[in-house]
């Protein structure tokens, strides 16, 4: 059954946990609210009710990648289950990247600000929490609205990337755009590698999947061949990068690929080491 969720400020959404639905190229359309034929004599009603919700989420998501790119800010919206690793990750790659970019980062989490405390003079220009907790029992995603109120309390024409971290989850944080111009995701080896054919709309919707923990692959039963070939049967067009975020194996590519990203979404000018003392 669907849980209707709503926010501090009024706004809500139904959800389906159990539904699988492919967005394709992060493009949703008309009929991805999936299947409610269980539902006799309230089914149209509900698919009304979410398309609504959702395209209204989706108007957001526009309205914060416009202002996004007013301060010509690059942001990557960052997902993955829980304990997979995305802080760990987000502080080396602080550590690597704040001398070339200043970066803000938009903590998501149900509650408290222990991640958004570990990241505390890892070299981020602003951190701004977002918490879910006014949900039913905590949303499982942050959506549009609440990365408008997360972006509200960032200094965005100070800052040059702008990473989201989002709930940990493996399904929800994939089906709600949020304004980012790219999304990534962080898995760790020790969740099994048949994890992308049990949840593909996460992993369809990524452009880059961070493999991390594989400092561990030597102590554990997981086939790294077989999850390659499930991830490439889910999304061939992912790019992969095997990491560790405690040793910093595979870190420095991974901020490469976020420069790239920056380039590709502000040009240039997003790269220029003197950029401090630069008036923008």
């Amino acid at each position: 059954m669907g849980r209707f969720h709503i926010h501090a400020d009024g706004t809500g959404h139904v959800h389906e946990h159990d539904l699988q639905r492919d967005h394709g190229d992060h493009e949703r359309t008309a009929s991805d609210v999936g299947d409610h034929s269980g539902y006799k004599e309230t089914g149209k009603t509900r698919i009304t009710i979410l398309e609504n919700l959702l395209s209204e989420n989706d108007r957001v998501a526009d309205d914060n990648g416009r202002q996004l790119a007013t301060s010509d800010v690059c942001a990557v919206n960052l997902m993955s289950s829980p304990g997979a690793g995305k802080t760990t990750l987000l502080r080396k790659t602080l550590g690597s990247l704040s001398e070339l970019l200043r970066i803000g980062v938009l903590e998501g989490d149900i509650a408290t600000s222990l991640d958004a405390d570990q990241l505390e003079g890892a070299g981020a220009a602003a951190i701004s929490v977002v918490n879910t907790s006014a949900g039913f029992g905590g949303e499982c995603h942050l959506d549009a609205v609440m990365v408008r109120a997360g972006m509200a309390r960032l200094p965005l024409p100070e800052l040059d990337l702008l990473i989201i971290e989002n709930v940990g989850n493996l399904v929800c944080p994939a089906e709600f755009r949020v304004g980012e111009h790219a999304k990534a995701m962080v898995f760790a080896v020790t969740e099994g590698e048949e994890k992308p054919l049990k949840y593909p709309v996460m992993f369809r919707a990524v452009d880059v999947v961070v493999v991390n923990k594989v400092d561990l692959l030597p102590h554990l039963d997981f086939d790294l061949e077989v999850f390659l070939a499930n991830l490439n049967a889910v999304n061939p067009s992912a790019q992969v990068i095997l990491a560790s975020a405690r040793t910093g194996e595979g870190v420095s590519e991974w901020c490469a690929w976020l420069e790239a990203r920056c380039l590709l979404a502000c040009g240039e000018g997003i790269l220029n080491l003197n950029h401090r003392d630069v008036n923008r």
